[in-house]
């Protein structure tokens, strides 16, 4: 398996997905367990499968349907990322990242990121949203780190900085709109681990005493991609269970799943309420 992907690639990747487009996406949206189903509301829509895409990784995980899904969302041009590619499943750091760079090379100036995390705030339960206002880079903390290797000078810089991962301003846009809508929302911190184990009591303890909020096996990476690329970012995080930071409860996919069609409305409304008003 080659580690690094070439800006060759990622340019015949994206061929391959404007060959089968009309329209230029402004906003790029991935989707975590449980919520791809919010790409059933695009309207006009474009459907591709990513088996179809070059050098496009496939999901292996239940609730990722592995396709793109392109059209109008909200007034917005979108490409949406029903499922995505998780480290886990044995890929590269950069080819589970491939999807950012084929929406930036398309045009996208916006990434909408979302996933199912696990609680580790006491206080957050299953069926909560989390605004993701920074994240914990634990896998990329040993070197695993989406850019490492040689650099692409033409999408971002060797050393980009991370000081605002997610974007102050739709930040504050996702909480005007769960005001007027009434949707009670959390905030706080996403630890990124690698997975597939859930974590150990022991983990989540060290977690909380370090920062975080919530966890899961995704988003960071392709975060980190996005803000390297120049992309505005939001994150929103779907909590799947509550802490068990005493291993007195056992957390399945199947909790994940279900917790994620609790979480459906709610996220959507607040989606659709940010691409109504995302503006240049």
């Amino acid at each position: 398996m080659e580690e690094f992907i070439t800006l060759a690639q990622i340019d015949e990747a994206t061929d391959a997905v404007r060959r089968r487009i009309s329209v230029v996406p402004k906003v790029g949206m991935i989707l975590g367990s449980g919520l791809g189903d919010l790409a059933e509301a695009v309207e006009d829509a474009t459907i591709i499968s990513t088996a179809d895409i070059p050098h496009w990784p496939q999901s292996t995980v239940e609730g990722h349907k592995g396709r793109l899904v392109i059209g109008r969302l909200a007034g917005q041009c979108v490409l949406v990322m029903q499922g995505r590619i998780h480290f886990y499943e044995g890929y590269s750091m950069q080819q589970v990242t491939l999807p950012v760079r084929v929406m930036q090379r398309l045009g996208a100036k916006y990434l909408i990121v979302t996933n199912a995390a696990g609680a580790i705030h006491p206080d957050y339960l299953p069926g909560d949203l989390m605004l993701i206002t920074d994240h914990i880079n634990l896998v990329g903390i040993p070197g695993f780190n989406p850019l490492r290797g040689p650099n692409l000078d033409e999408l971002g810089p060797r050393f980009p900085d991370m000081s605002e991962p997610y974007d102050r301003q739709l930040l504050n846009l996702a909480r005007e709109i769960a005001r007027e809508k009434q949707i009670p929302v959390r905030e706080g911190v996403y630890a990124g681990l690698s997975g597939p184990s859930y974590e150990s009591p022991a983990d989540l303890r060290f977690l909380r005493v370090i920062g975080a909020d919530a966890v899961g096996m995704s988003t960071v990476p392709e975060v980190i991609v996005a803000k390297h690329g120049g992309m505005r970012v939001l994150g929103i995080s779907g909590i799947t269970n509550k802490a068990n930071l005493d291993g007195s409860a056992v957390t399945t996919h199947e909790e994940v799943l279900e917790a994620g069609r609790i979480m459906v409305p709610k996220l959507k409304a607040i989606v659709l309420g940010a691409l109504e008003r995302l503006s240049d």
